[in-house]
């Protein structure tokens, strides 16, 4: 069994058309953009038209990737003006 991973095994940096129209479900690119600005999901539109969005941001956005640690804050009371 190989264990090498080649560079087409890997997920593209942007989504793909089938990953947009799930995401939208729309498959008109302009209502794509519309759905995609009301969700405050950043895209670019291409000269040909088609949409752009980032993968990484998707999954960012909508918590599909590595969610970094959170700093957990401790209040107190200062008591020494009473």
């Amino acid at each position: 069994m190989n264990s090498i991973v080649s560079a087409n095994d890997a997920p593209s940096m942007f989504l793909s058309q089938p990953e947009l129209c799930e995401l939208t479900n729309r498959v008109r690119r302009g209502s794509q953009a519309t759905v995609l600005n009301s969700l405050g999901i950043e895209h670019r539109v291409r000269p040909d038209g088609s949409v752009l969005v980032l993968r990484a941001h998707v999954e960012r956005l909508l918590g599909g990737g590595e969610q970094p640690a959170r700093k957990s804050t401790t209040y107190q009371i200062d008591r020494s003006t009473l």
